[in-house]
């Protein structure tokens, strides 16, 4: 039977293609429908490949999960970096506040931080764990003072801005706040522990 005339063409992609694509994938299922959505036959209906192909590239639904971290480690953690690099610079967190609340919210961390709490798999977080441990020693090394509050502050930004990820839309409308107030309060919490007093 001949192929139907609308049919679009599958295009070749490498394994290295392939398998990104696959990742990519994954992590917009998780952020736009949350983790049930992200299985293997999702993912590859969402590219347009076989949940063969799949197995093929990560073995089972456990290994996409662990290929997922691991990409959302990598994209999590370097922009963290350069912002708290350039914040320190600038004397002002706010980049970095944007940029650890994105990280959590729209593009993923805190729904992939959740999905594995809830699944008791907290051990597979620890890619993510130990990569934002060496960067608060980098930057401690970096500042070269010995009271710089940067674990009390990395503590306090992580645990802001995966509250809000996760529940901060409904409870800034349930108190009539605007949606950005955790960023604000967040900002403003790090200037002070810089001892940064705004007019």
């Amino acid at each position: 039977m001949p192929p139907a005339l609308n049919a679009t063409p599958r295009r070749r992609l490498s394994p290295e293609a392939s398998r990104d694509a696959a990742l990519e994938a994954a992590r917009v299922l998780l952020v736009e429908q949350g983790p049930q959505a992200v299985t293997l036959k999702a993912v590859a209906g969402r590219i347009g490949r076989t949940h063969a192909n799949l197995l093929h590239h990560f073995g089972s639904a456990d290994g996409l999960q662990s290929a997922l971290i691991q990409r959302m480690t990598a994209l999590v953690v370097a922009p963290i970096r350069d912002a708290a690099r350039r914040s320190r610079e600038r004397k002002d967190p706010a980049e970095l506040v944007d940029v650890v609340f994105d990280a959590f919210g729209a593009n993923g961390a805190g729904a992939l931080a959740t999905w594995m709490i809830l699944n008791g798999n907290q051990d597979a977080l620890d890619p993510i764990l130990t990569a934002v441990h060496d960067l608060v020693e980098d930057l401690s090394h970096e500042e070269h003072r010995p009271d710089a509050p940067i674990k009390d502050e990395t503590l306090q930004l992580v645990l802001a801005a995966l509250g809000d990820a996760l529940l901060g839309g409904p409870m800034a409308r349930a108190l009539g706040l605007p949606r950005d107030r955790a960023r604000v309060i967040a900002r403003a919490m790090l200037l002070r522990d810089r001892g940064v007093v705004e007019a």
